[in-house]
C-alpha cells in the first residue's frame, strides 16, 4: 500500500487540476462566446456619452404679429467639469480665480455654479452670462490656459416691450425636482420650462425638440471625439389674442390711476401699496384683448434665474405683490356692478317688470328686521320715482335693496337663491376657464353654504342662519360675495352676446417659425344663459344712460364727457365697494361697447381708490378710446365729485 500512496495522491491532484482548468475554460467560453454581445454593448455604453442640445423656444406674438417674446443671443462662458477632474485641488482653484478675473465675476459665484449637480457631469456648466464680446475673444486666444472652458453664444428669452403683458406672458425658469418628477421625459435636470402665464400653458408648443451630441470618452471619462450629432428643432410660435397697442394703453392708464391714488391709501394709519387690474374681452371671439395687473414685474429678471430676495419682493404685500395677476386671482366685492345680476334675477322671477316703479327717498328700511335695519343711498341721495332703467343709470341702491328683500320674502314662489343662481349662470363662483395656469373661483354666498360653514367650524362662523338683510346686502354686491375682475368682464360679455358665455381664450393659433398654421384655437362656449329681449333692452338702456345721460345724475357722465358716444355708445356701470374698517373703498367700472352692436366688454378694478366714477371710469374711457380708434392716446383725465 505504501507504494501506491504517492501514485494515488498524484492522481487526485491531476483530477483536481483538470477540473479547475475545465471550469476556467468553461467560464472563458461563457464570457467570450455566450455573453460577448452584452459586454460589447456595455463597453460601448461606457465609451459613449450623450449631451443634450437645448432647443430654442418659439416666439410669442400679439394678434397683429407684433413680437412680444423672442430670443436673443447671449455670450455665455461654460466649464466642462470632466476636464477639471484630472487637475488637483490647487490647480482647480487657480483656474477658477483666473477665469473669474477674465469674466469679471466673484470666484465664489463660479464655485457655486460648478458645485450645482442639477446638470449632468458632461453637460457644460454656465458660469457667466451676457459677457462682453472681448471676453469671448480673450478666452479663445488663451484656450490652453483654460482647459474645459468654452465661450459661446446661446439663445435666451428677450422681451422687446419690457414688462408689457408680463402676467399674461409668464416667465421661463429651470425645472425643479417636483416638476421633473411630474413631467418626466423629454425633460432633464437643467431644462428650462414655462413657469407661469402662456409660457406654462403652451409649454408643449413653445419648447421645441432638443437635439443631442454623442461623444466618445476614454477610461478616465475624458472626451475623445464626437460620434453623432442631432440638431435641435425650434419650438412653434403662438399668436395671442392680446392687442399690443390696447395692452400698452391699458397698462399705462391703470398705472397712472393707481399712482394717483397711491399716496392716499392707508390702513390703520400706515401707508399701504394697493393694486389694480383691467381686462378687455372680445365678446364675439370669446378672447382676451388686454389684461393688466398693477404693480407689475419684468419677465427679463427670470432669464438666468432669480435671487430669493427679489422673489420675496415680488410676493411682498407691502410692495403690492407685483407677482400676483389680480385680473384672475384678485377677489373683490363687486359693489354696484353686481346690479346687472340683481336686475336679471328680478326680471326672470317676475318680482319686478321694466315698468315697476319704486319711490326712492334715499333711505330703505328692511321689512320685518327690527331696530337698526335701515340702508341708504350714497350720500343719502334721493331719486324719487325710479323704474329699472333709471335705477341703473343713477345707481339707486334703495331700488335694488327692495328687489333683494322681495326675492327673500317670496322665496316660496321663486326659490331661496335667485340672485345666486343668476350669478352662477353668468359665471360667478367658479373660474372662467381662461387659458392661464391658475385662476381664483371667487365666492357666492348662499344660505346652504353659510349653514355648512357653521357646522364645520362654529368658532369661525358662529352664525349659520341667512336673513333678509343678507339678501339686501347681496343685491348691491356687498357682504360675503367675492368676484374676480375677469369674471365680472365675462358676465357683462355674456349679457352683451345675448346669453353666450365663453371660456376666454388668450391664444388665437399656433404656427411654425415660418408662419405656417399648426392649429387654430377655436372659441370655447362654457354655457348658454337665457336673456329674454324684454329683459335685455331695459337693462341695456339703463347702462347706456350711465355714461350718456340725459339724466344729470347719471353716475359716469363726467368721465365720459366729450367722448364720441353718438357714434360709439358705451353701456357702463360704476361700482364702489366697501372694504371694511377705515380703509377707502374699492373703485370699479364695467362696460360694454359699442352698446348698439357689442364688440367689447371690460372691467377696471382699483383697490382703495374711492368712487368708481372718479377713479375707475376714466381708466376705462382711455381703454375704450383705443379700442374704438376714436381718441388719440393721451394721459387719463380724472374727475372729481363722484358719488358712485
Amino acid at each position: 500500500m505504501s507504494g501506491d500512496t504517492p501514485r494515488l495522491r498524484l492522481s487526485l491532484i491531476a483530477v483536481v487540476a483538470v477540473s479547475l482548468f475545465v471550469a476556467l475554460f468553461a467560464r472563458l467560453w461563457f464570457l467570450q462566446v455566450l455573453t460577448a454581445g452584452e459586454h460589447e454593448l456595455a463597453a460601448q455604453r461606457n465609451q459613449r456619452r450623450a449631451i443634450p442640445l437645448p432647443a430654442t423656444r418659439g416666439r410669442i406674438l400679439d394678434r397683429n404679429g407684433e413680437v412680444l417674446v423672442t430670443n436673443r443671443a447671449s455670450n455665455v462662458v461654460t466649464v466642462d467639469r470632466s476636464r477639471l477632474r484630472p487637475l488637483d485641488k490647487d490647480e482647480q482653484e487657480t483656474l477658477i480665480r483666473r477665469l473669474a478675473a477674465v469674466v469679471d465675476r466673484p470666484p465664489s459665484m463660479l464655485r457655486e455654479r460648478l458645485d450645482d449637480q442639477r446638470l449632468g457631469p458632461f453637460t457644460p456648466v454656465p458660469v457667466a452670462e451676457d459677457v462682453d464680446e472681448s471676453v469671448l475673444v480673450e478666452l479663445r486666444e488663451r484656450r490652453s490656459e483654460f482647459p474645459g472652458v468654452e465661450a459661446e453664444q446661446t439663445a435666451v428669452r428677450a422681451y422687446p416691450h419690457g414688462s408689457l403683458a408680463a402676467h399674461v406672458l409668464g416667465y421661463v425658469g429651470a425645472i425643479n425636482a417636483e416638476e421633473l418628477a411630474t413631467l418626466g421625459s423629454p425633460y432633464r435636470p437643467g431644462s428650462r420650462i414655462g413657469k407661469d402665464g402662456v409660457e406654462k400653458t403652451f409649454e408643449a408648443d413653445l419648447r421645441g425638440v432638443d437635439g443631442e451630441v454623442v461623444i466618445e470618452v476614454d477610461a478616465e471619462n475624458l472626451p475623445v471625439r464626437e460620434i453623432t450629432r442631432r440638431p435641435p428643432v425650434q419650438g412653434n410660435d403662438i399668436v395671442l389674442s392680446i392687442d399690443l397697442e390696447v395692452q400698452r394703453v391699458t397698462e399705462a392708464a391703470l398705472a397712472q390711476g393707481m399712482q394717483r391714488v397711491r399716496p392716499r391709501i392707508e390702513d390703520n394709519g400706515q401707508p399701504v401699496l394697493g393694486g389694480g387690474s383691467a381686462v378687455a374681452l372680445d365678446v364675439d371671439e370669446g378672447t382676451v384683448v388686454a389684461m393688466a395687473s398693477w404693480p407689475t414685474f419684468s419677465p427679463a429678471e427670470f432669464v438666468y434665474g432669480i435671487s430669493p430676495r427679489l422673489f420675496a419682493d415680488l410676493n411682498d404685500p407691502a410692495r403690492g405683490t407685483p407677482f400676483v395677476n389680480r385680473a384672475v386671482l384678485g377677489t373683490y366685492s363687486p359693489g354696484s356692478t353686481w346690479k346687472l345680476v340683481t336686475a336679471m334675477a328680478g326680471l326672470a322671477t317676475g318680482v319686478i317688470t321694466p315698468e315697476t316703479v319704486f319711490v326712492d327717498q334715499g333711505v330703505y328700511t328692511i321689512p320685518n328686521c327690527g331696530r337698526g335695519c335701515s340702508r341708504q343711498n350714497a350720500g343719502r341721495a334721493s331719486y324719487g320715482e325710479v323704474a329699472l332703467s333709471r335705477a341703473l343709470t343713477v345707481s339707486s341702491d334703495v331700488y335694488f335693496y327692495d328687489i333683494g328683500a322681495k326675492l327673500w320674502q317670496q322665496r316660496e314662489q321663486v326659490g331661496p337663491t335667485p340672485m345666486q343662481d343668476m350669478g352662477t349662470q353668468l359665471g360667478f363662483g367658479t373660474g372662467t376657464g381662461v387659458a392661464l395656469p391658475v385662476e381664483a373661483d371667487g365666492r357666492i354666498p348662499t344660505p346652504e353654504r353659510r349653514a355648512q360653514l357653521n357646522q364645520q367650524n362654529p368658532a369661525a362662523f358662529p352664525n349659520g342662519d341667512w336673513f333678509i338683510g343678507d339678501n339686501v346686502n347681496l343685491s348691491i354686491g356687498q357682504g360675503e360675495l367675492a368676484v374676480t375682475p375677469i369674471q365680472l368682464a365675462n358676465a357683462y360679455a355674456t349679457f352683451a352676446t345675448g346669453g353666450t358665455r365663453y371660456a376666454p381664450n388668450v391664444v388665437l393659433r399656433v404656427q411654425t417659425p415660418d408662419g405656417e398654421v399648426v392649429r387654430e384655437v377655436p372659441p370655447r362656449v362654457a354655457a348658454e344663459v337665457q336673456v329674454p329681449p324684454e329683459a335685455r333692452a331695459p337693462i341695456m338702456n339703463g347702462l347706456v344712460g350711465v355714461t350718456a345721460g340725459p339724466d344729470p345724475r347719471a353716475t359716469a357722465v363726467k368721465p365720459f364727457a366729450g367722448f364720441p358716444l353718438d357714434v360709439y355708445p358705451v353701456a357702463g356701470k360704476t361700482g364702489t365697494a366697501q372694504t371694511g374698517g377705515d380703509r377707502r373703498d374699492n373703485a370699479l367700472f364695467a362696460a360694454i361697447a359699442p352698446a348698439h352692436d357689442p364688440r367689447y366688454a371690460l372691467t377696471v378694478v382699483m383697490e382703495r381708490a374711492g368712487f368708481g366714477a372718479t377713479a375707475a371710469a376714466p381708466v376705462a374711457r382711455r381703454m375704450l378710446g383705443q379700442l374704438s380708434g376714436l381718441e388719440e392716446p393721451a394721459p387719463v383725465t380724472f374727475v372729481t365729485g363722484g358719488r358712485e
